[in-house]
Protein backbone atom coordinates (compact mmCIF):
# COMPACT_ATOMS: atom_id res chain seq x y z
CA UNK A 1 0.00 0.00 0.00
CA UNK A 2 1.15 3.26 -1.16
CA UNK A 3 2.36 5.77 2.19
CA UNK A 4 3.05 9.73 1.92
CA UNK A 5 5.29 11.41 4.58
CA UNK A 6 3.95 14.59 6.13
CA UNK A 7 6.24 15.80 8.68
CA UNK A 8 8.18 12.97 9.49
CA UNK A 9 5.27 11.27 9.67
CA UNK A 10 3.69 8.47 7.22
CA UNK A 11 0.35 8.75 6.12
CA UNK A 12 -1.45 5.65 5.16
CA UNK A 13 -3.08 6.57 1.45
CA UNK A 14 -6.72 6.64 1.43
CA UNK A 15 -8.16 4.12 -1.14
CA UNK A 16 -12.39 3.22 -1.84
CA UNK A 17 -13.49 1.12 0.53
CA UNK A 18 -15.31 -2.15 -1.34
CA UNK A 19 -17.48 -4.04 0.80
CA UNK A 20 -17.20 -7.52 -0.25
CA UNK A 21 -19.59 -8.98 1.59
CA UNK A 22 -22.05 -7.05 0.41
CA UNK A 23 -21.08 -8.35 -3.16
CA UNK A 24 -20.99 -11.69 -2.03
CA UNK A 25 -24.62 -11.32 -0.56
CA UNK A 26 -25.87 -10.26 -3.97
CA UNK A 27 -23.82 -12.24 -6.07
CA UNK A 28 -25.29 -15.16 -4.34
CA UNK A 29 -29.01 -13.83 -4.66
CA UNK A 30 -27.84 -13.65 -8.18
CA UNK A 31 -26.68 -16.57 -9.10
CA UNK A 32 -29.71 -18.73 -7.18
CA UNK A 33 -32.15 -16.51 -9.17
CA UNK A 34 -30.72 -17.74 -12.38
CA UNK A 35 -30.37 -21.30 -10.94
CA UNK A 36 -34.66 -20.89 -10.21
CA UNK A 37 -34.88 -21.98 -6.80
CA UNK A 38 -35.79 -20.32 -3.68
CA UNK A 39 -33.45 -19.56 -0.76
CA UNK A 40 -35.59 -22.68 1.56
CA UNK A 41 -34.62 -25.47 -0.98
CA UNK A 42 -31.08 -24.35 -1.97
CA UNK A 43 -30.99 -24.40 1.94
CA UNK A 44 -32.49 -27.43 2.66
CA UNK A 45 -30.48 -28.86 -0.38
CA UNK A 46 -27.10 -28.22 0.99
CA UNK A 47 -28.23 -29.99 4.44
CA UNK A 48 -28.53 -26.41 6.37
CA UNK A 49 -31.49 -25.33 7.84
CA UNK A 50 -34.19 -23.27 5.69
CA UNK A 51 -33.56 -20.50 6.47
CA UNK A 52 -29.48 -20.47 5.80
CA UNK A 53 -29.02 -19.18 2.00
CA UNK A 54 -31.67 -15.75 3.31
CA UNK A 55 -29.68 -15.13 6.21
CA UNK A 56 -26.48 -15.10 3.75
CA UNK A 57 -28.15 -12.87 1.11
CA UNK A 58 -29.29 -10.44 3.54
CA UNK A 59 -25.60 -10.17 4.91
CA UNK A 60 -26.44 -11.81 8.41
CA UNK A 61 -23.39 -14.38 8.24
CA UNK A 62 -21.05 -16.44 5.56
CA UNK A 63 -20.65 -19.38 5.21
CA UNK A 64 -17.58 -21.44 5.99
CA UNK A 65 -14.93 -22.35 3.08
CA UNK A 66 -16.34 -25.71 2.64
CA UNK A 67 -20.16 -24.54 2.51
CA UNK A 68 -19.25 -21.92 -0.17
CA UNK A 69 -17.09 -24.96 -1.91
CA UNK A 70 -20.90 -27.05 -1.85
CA UNK A 71 -22.66 -23.52 -2.62
CA UNK A 72 -20.48 -23.31 -6.37
CA UNK A 73 -21.21 -26.70 -6.67
CA UNK A 74 -24.66 -26.73 -6.35
CA UNK A 75 -25.32 -23.86 -8.36
CA UNK A 76 -22.41 -25.15 -10.97
CA UNK A 77 -20.26 -22.09 -11.27
CA UNK A 78 -16.68 -22.39 -10.11
CA UNK A 79 -15.36 -20.03 -6.70
CA UNK A 80 -13.66 -17.88 -9.68
CA UNK A 81 -16.96 -17.21 -11.85
CA UNK A 82 -18.81 -16.93 -8.26
CA UNK A 83 -16.41 -13.74 -7.78
CA UNK A 84 -16.68 -12.32 -11.16
CA UNK A 85 -19.19 -9.51 -11.03
CA UNK A 86 -20.22 -7.50 -13.62
CA UNK A 87 -18.35 -4.26 -13.94
CA UNK A 88 -19.89 -1.67 -12.06
CA UNK A 89 -20.66 0.90 -14.45
CA UNK A 90 -22.33 -1.87 -16.98
CA UNK A 91 -26.31 -1.59 -17.37
CA UNK A 92 -26.80 -5.47 -16.44
CA UNK A 93 -25.13 -4.13 -12.79
CA UNK A 94 -27.70 -1.21 -12.54
CA UNK A 95 -30.68 -3.22 -13.74
CA UNK A 96 -29.20 -6.31 -11.14
CA UNK A 97 -28.86 -3.83 -8.36
CA UNK A 98 -32.44 -2.59 -8.33
CA UNK A 99 -33.73 -6.20 -9.03
CA UNK A 100 -31.70 -6.89 -5.97
CA UNK A 101 -33.84 -4.77 -3.84
CA UNK A 102 -36.86 -6.88 -4.77
CA UNK A 103 -39.18 -8.75 -2.71
CA UNK A 104 -38.43 -13.00 -3.57
CA UNK A 105 -42.32 -13.12 -4.72
CA UNK A 106 -41.40 -10.43 -7.02
CA UNK A 107 -38.19 -10.89 -8.47
CA UNK A 108 -39.97 -14.90 -9.65
CA UNK A 109 -42.59 -13.31 -11.23
CA UNK A 110 -39.57 -10.94 -13.11
CA UNK A 111 -38.13 -14.03 -14.39
CA UNK A 112 -41.28 -15.71 -15.76
CA UNK A 113 -41.86 -12.50 -17.79
CA UNK A 114 -38.50 -12.12 -18.88
CA UNK A 115 -38.87 -15.78 -20.10
CA UNK A 116 -41.98 -15.68 -21.27
CA UNK A 117 -40.21 -12.22 -23.79
CA UNK A 118 -37.74 -14.92 -24.79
Amino acid sequence: MGTQKTHGQKKKKQTEFIDYEAKFAERLTQLRLLTKVSCREMSLALGQSEGYINKIENGKTLPSMQNFFYICNYLDVTPEEFFTFFPEDSKNQHFYDKFARLPEKQQEHILLFIEDLL
